[in-house]
């Protein structure tokens, strides 16, 4: 499961919100610190006061692997719709077996269904089998108590009904649980295809077919999809047959002959346009809709290349017999990972123009990877949820690190862990392995994710590329089409290196948090040392009070003399001493930037600017320019390390450093101008223009001219030069903005929509209004902030109007998260500005948007508001 969607949610509405830190604390008690790998009760010596009140004890919420009961060996599924009632009519049929202990029952999640008849087959005859079904488990008493040897087969006739159910569940990550979803089934939705298609993550394929649906169950799989003839399907592996019926629809035979987990299994229908395409000797299929048949391989770019990529790195070829990618509407999350069939949300669905500003490919290697971390081994329980969803963040950087060099990595990692970063600030914390969640949903989080990925990288630099993806290849296959945990993982690893690594493991994966040091240097000239002291500052209360850390320290004595030391963090407090005849240029601790933590590096000026220079990492010249660049007025070598980065080899910097340039040294500004032209980075390009805004010089006309006119170039660029044009010739930039209205590109429409904001004229509140379906992600929610501006400059009843407007899109749960709270969060701050009744008004619609709210992630914002 792709966590951005979520996750870039997330960040853009801590930005937009002021929480506060509602975690409660303990009081301290001096005590030994134990590590531990599971919830326990503990209990201590403590004189009890008699008179006061029993204590009451309790277990700790823990929540297990599911209990195996029975075995599926085998699940064919024969479906056909009713898309008027939103309905599959289907036949299931199922082979299973006792797990260990013979039984004569098999229970089954089957939920929200119409049970038509149960049977038992043997050969061609199928005889009728009691049961009882409570619209969640589906209880078949057999004709006889079977063995764990002996397999038996069920048939079941059913309708699955999900727009039926009384409620509908979801996360911050996959926002609704029916399973089976109808888009637009009844055509009356214009410029929207009808699709079907599932999601069965976390446990929800039980709304559309009867399984065990636990992820650590599986089974082979067989399904016959019936449509009309003019709609394409995608089931997991490969088609086996197409036959078309007497009535004029058509039967596609879809099968999967290795076992995997049911939350994998996948279906989708609609009018797709399939572009075919090849790995080694496996089908590559891409499917999109029509309108962009022609942008189907840029859009699904590098995906052989990422198969071949990691199966090379794995040293495990890519397990599945085909590998299709889908774009649907109204997806519920980011994308998944469905065993050789990964489905995407319409966000990936781009021209050649957009994509320019935003490649697939992270996405595309995350998911793909999944099929190795995930689907291949599946976690054994969602309580170890880290073991997919860690290794498909950390793929991310591995694509990167290969096709784009360690720069880009470093800083899709740093991304990364700042977004764990941002979630633990906000109080939300649990170890990696978290037994002890509340709902299995919210394993679907910035831990998970993020902090795991980083976790596997500091894994890696610790012990080495070698050694980190032998044990990986070790852990993939000694479980193969089974289940893993981090045990295993921790197994996988000790017996390719040959060393115990409980140590890492009880830390990293069983306990919670990140260690945050304070660094500061002396150099002793009399014993010819340099000391470093390291003090672990992290809040002893919330996380472990002493990290054991083993920390690569590159230690420059001049530009051309560096030695490297690992030093073994063991205290709270602790001085390492290295031999210097002088006072080294720099000591960088933590050299490979892989600890998963902060630090307060206390360099000098000089220090810094040593590192900006010599070190080699993106990270080593990050660290500087943000130590320094507040001195950048009074200290001319700094200003010359700002300029110089302006020149750097990583796009990641030129771009960031822009908005810290001189711009009153024209040597500067023209190079920022040969940057908002030449730089091969659109970013960069763009971050260049909005710079060039603000010096208001009308030298650069004609650059914002050229920007906006060229057909060639991204819809970012362009969207920039909107804003130099702005800033420069406010009457251009309405006629700019006039001939591009039309576009139906988010990122475009938003700087257009700025312009518009800009003139006051309530005449443009249309534009707005007729366009908010179009953007989409962070996108949708700049719309709304320039509809936001226009709004504000509107009488008071025309304001009451566009937040009734607002207010649709908010409790139109059909609607995505980012437009859902984009739209509350615009009627807040109009109820924040206003008075009197007007206020009043506002707040009555407000207070709608909350009631009607189901997502938990946006309820959990909105009780802010």
């Amino acid at each position: 499961m792709q966590k951005s969607i979520y996750l870039l949610l997330v960040a853009t509405a801590a930005y937009a919100l002021t929480a506060c830190d509602a975690s409660k604390k303990t009081t301290k008690v001096e005590e030994k610190v134990i590590e531990r790998t599971m919830p326990e009760v503990i209990v201590t010596d403590t004189k009890i006061d008699k008179a006061a009140a029993p204590k009451v004890y309790s277990l700790a919420e823990y929540n297990p692997s599911a209990k195996r009961l029975s075995d599926l060996i085998h699940t064919q599924l024969e479906v056909g719709f009713d898309w008027e009632k939103q309905h599959l009519i289907g036949k299931a049929t199922i082979t299973a077996k006792p797990y260990f202990y013979p039984s004569d029952l098999l229970v089954l999640d089957a939920r929200g269904f119409d049970i038509k008849s149960v049977g038992l087959q043997a050969k061609k005859a199928v005889s009728k089998l009691k049961y009882a079904y409570d619209g969640e488990k589906l209880n078949i008493t057999l004709d006889r108590v079977y063995k764990n040897t002996e397999e038996y087969t069920i048939v079941i006739e059913y309708v699955a009904k999900p727009e039926e159910r009384k409620s509908i569940g979801g996360s911050a990550a996959i926002t609704s649980d029916k399973g089976l979803y109808f888009i637009n089934p009844k055509g009356e939705e214009k410029n929207k295809p009808k699709q079907i298609w599932t999601q069965g993550e976390t446990e929800s394929s039980s709304y559309w077919f009867p399984t065990i649906d636990k992820p650590n169950e599986r089974c082979t799989q067989e399904i016959y999809i019936t449509v009309e003839d003019k709609y394409k399907t995608l089931s997991n592996g490969v088609m086996l047959s197409s036959k078309k019926n007497a009535d004029g629809t058509r039967t596609d035979y879809w099968k999967m002959d290795k076992p995997h987990a049911p939350y994998l299994f996948m279906m989708a229908v609609g009018e797709f346009a399939v572009v075919k395409d090849k790995w080694r000797d496996r089908e590559m299929l891409y499917y999109v809709e029509p309108a962009y048949e022609k942008d189907a391989k840029a859009i699904y770019n590098n995906a052989p290349e990422i198969i071949e990529f990691f199966s090379t790195r794995l040293g495990v070829e890519y397990p599945w017999s085909k590998m299709a990618h889908i774009i649907v509407r109204d997806y519920v999350s980011g994308a998944m990972e469905n065993t050789s069939a990964i489905v995407y949300g319409d966000f990936c669905q781009k021209n050649a123009r957009e994509l320019m500003d935003a490649p697939n490919d992270n996405i595309i290697a995350h998911e793909t990877f999944h099929h190795w971390f995930g689907d291949l081994v599946t976690c054994e329980s969602w309580s170890n949820l880290t073991v997919n969803e860690s290794f498909a963040n950390y793929s991310e950087y591995l694509w990167q690190e290969y096709k784009y060099g360690r720069d880009a990595a470093d800083e899709h990692l740093l991304e990364d862990f700042q977004g764990y970063v941002g979630q633990s600030r906000g109080g939300k914390n649990h170890p990696l392995v978290h037994f002890g969640y509340h709902d299995r949903e919210d394993m679907f989080d910035a831990i998970s994710y993020n902090k795991g990925g980083c976790t596997l990288h500091q894994l890696r630099k610790y012990l080495g590329d070698d050694a980190f993806f032998a044990g990986l290849k070790e852990y993939l296959t000694t479980n193969q089409y089974s289940t893993g945990e981090a045990h295993q993982l921790r197994l996988a690893f000790e017996k390719t290196t040959g060393e115990d690594l409980s140590w890492y493991f009880n830390q990293w994966y069983f306990n919670q948090g990140h260690p945050t040091l304070d660094i500061a240097y002396a150099y002793d000239g009399m014993n010819k040392k340099m000391n470093v002291t390291i003090k672990q500052t992290q809040d002893p209360e919330k996380f472990l009070p002493i990290y054991e850390l083993y920390l690569d320290t590159d230690i420059y004595n001049t530009e051309k003399d560096k030695s490297s030391e690992r030093i073994h963090l063991t205290k709270r407090e602790e001085t390492f001493s290295f031999d210097a005849p002088t006072r080294p240029k720099l000591v960088n601790i933590d050299a490979q930037k892989s600890m998963v933590g902060t630090k307060k590096d206390n360099h000098t000026d000089e220090e810094w600017l040593f590192q900006f220079y010599h070190a080699p990492l993106y990270l080593d010249r990050l660290e500087s320019i943000k130590a320094l660049k507040s001195k950048a007025s009074s200290n001319p070598l700094v200003q010359k390390m700002l300029a110089d980065a302006l020149n750097d080899p990583f796009q990641g910097i030129r771009e960031m450093v822009l908005s810290s340039a001189d711009l009153k040294n024209s040597d500067v500004t023209a190079k920022i101008a040969s940057l908002a032209t030449t730089d091969p980075a659109p970013k960069v390009r763009a971050a260049a223009l909005s710079t060039l805004a603000e010096t208001k010089n009308a030298a650069y006309l004609d650059l914002a001219k050229k920007a906006v006119a060229n057909t060639k170039e991204s819809y970012g660029v362009v969207s920039a030069g909107l804003q130099l044009l702005q800033a420069l010739d406010a009457s251009a930039a309405l006629a700019a903005a006039k001939s591009l209205e039309n576009e139906k590109v988010g990122s475009l429409l938003e700087g257009v929509g700025k312009i518009y904001a800009g003139t006051g004229d309530q005449k443009y509140r249309s534009f707005f209004e007729s366009r908010f379906d179009i953007p989409v992600g962070a996108s949708a929610m700049g719309f709304i902030e320039n509809y936001l501006e226009l709004l504000k400059k509107a009488p008071v009843a025309e304001q009451l109007t566009g937040a009734k407007t607002l207010e649709g899109m908010a409790t139109d749960m059909g609607r995505s998260l980012y437009l859902r709270f984009g739209s509350a969060r615009a009627v807040k701050e109009l109820r924040d500005s206003a008075t009197g009744d007007t206020q009043k008004a506002l707040q009555v619609i407000l207070d709608n948007i909350k009631a009607k709210e189901t997502s938990k992630m946006l309820q959990g914002y909105y009780s802010g508001f």
